[in-house]
C-alpha cells in the first residue's frame, strides 16, 4: 500500500498540512496542551512547548522527539508579560516565525464564591485571562507584520455554562471567549484568524477528582448526549482544523468539542 506524503495529498487534505509551519501551544508539558501539541505535529508543524517547569517541559519534548516529530523547549511564565516578550521575540529573531499559536495555560480552582479566597480569584484571572493577552500580543505584532497566523484560545464549555464552585473559574473562560472575538475583529483585517477551541468534560489531571467522583461521573454522562467523557484525542483535528488553511474565512469562532452538552438542557 503505498503512503500519501503531503504533496501528494488530495487538494481537500491539503489545506490541513501544516508542514513547514512553527506552532507554539502554552501549558503542554501534560494533558489537553500535550495532546493538540502532539495533534499539530502529527500534521508537520514544529512545535514550541511551552510550560513553567523546565524539568517536565523537557520530558514532554523529548517524548514528541521520540516519535518523530519536531520539538524544541520554550519556557517562560505566561503570566509574566515581560518574559512572554523576550521568549516570543527572541525566538522570532533567532529561528523564524511563529505561524500559529494555541493559547492553552489555564488552572481550576474550587471553593463556594461567598468563601472564594482574594488570591485564588487573583491567580485565575492572572493565569487564564491575562496570560492569553501577555502571550498573543507579541505573537501576533510579528503575525501582523508577515499578514498571515493563526490564533486558538481554549475556552470551556463554561464560556457559556455554570457550575456550582467555580464561578471564578467561568468568569475566566467567558471573559476568553470575548477576547477570542475582539481579537478577531482587531486582527482579522491584518490577515489573522483566532479563534477559540472549548473543550467539554475530559479526563485530564485537572478533572481528576471529578473523573473519580462516581456520583459526578453518572451525572455527566447522562447529560451529555454522547454518553462518556472526552478523551484528549478527540480535540486534535479540531485544532489541526483551526490552525491550517483549511479554516482560512473562519474568525472569531469558539468550537466546542463537549460531546453536545451545550446543545442540551
Amino acid at each position: 500500500m503505498s503512503v500519501q506524503t503531503p504533496h501528494t495529498l488530495p487538494p481537500a487534505l491539503a489545506a490541513f498540512d501544516l508542514t513547514g509551519r512553527t506552532a507554539l501551544v502554552t501549558g503542554s508539558s501534560s494533558g489537553i496542551g500535550f495532546a493538540l501539541a502532539c495533534g499539530l505535529a502529527s500534521a508537520g508543524a514544529h512545535l514550541l512547548l511551552n510550560g513553567r517547569d523546565a524539568n517536565r517541559l523537557d520530558e514532554a519534548t523529548h517524548k514528541l522527539q521520540a516519535l518523530g516529530f519536531t520539538a524544541t523547549s520554550l519556557p517562560f511564565d505566561v503570566t509574566d508579560p515581560a518574559a512572554a516578550v523576550q521568549a516570543i521575540d527572541g525566538w522570532e529573531r533567532d529561528h523564524g516565525p511563529i505561524d500559529i499559536l494555541v493559547n492553552n495555560a489555564g488552572i481550576q480552582r474550587r471553593a463556594p464564591l461567598e468563601n472564594f479566597p482574594l488570591a485564588d480569584w487573583a491567580e485565575l484571572m492572572r493565569t487564564n485571562v491575562d496570560s492569553v493577552f501577555y502571550v498573543a500580543q507579541p505573537v501576533a505584532r510579528h503575525m501582523i507584520a508577515r499578514g498571515r497566523g493563526k490564533i486558538i484560545n481554549v475556552c470551556s464549555v463554561q464560556s457559556e455554562l455554570g457550575r456550582p464552585n467555580i464561578a471564578p473559574y467561568t468568569a475566566t473562560k467567558g471573559a476568553v471567549k470575548m477576547l477570542t472575538k475582539g481579537m478577531a475583529i482587531d486582527w482579522g483585517p491584518h490577515g489573522l484568524q483566532v479563534n477559540g477551541l472549548g473543550p467539554g468534560y475530559f479526563k485530564t489531571p485537572l478533572n481528576q477528582a471529578l473523573v473519580d467522583d462516581p456520583a459526578f461521573s453518572a451525572w455527566l454522562l447522562n447529560r451529555t448526549p454522547s454518553r462518556r467523557w472526552g478523551d484528549v484525542e478527540d480535540l486534535v483535528g479540531a485544532a489541526i482544523f483551526l490552525s491550517s488553511d483549511a479554516s482560512r474565512f473562519v474568525n472569531g469562532h469558539i468550537l466546542y468539542v463537549d460531546g453536545g452538552v451545550t446543545a442540551a438542557l
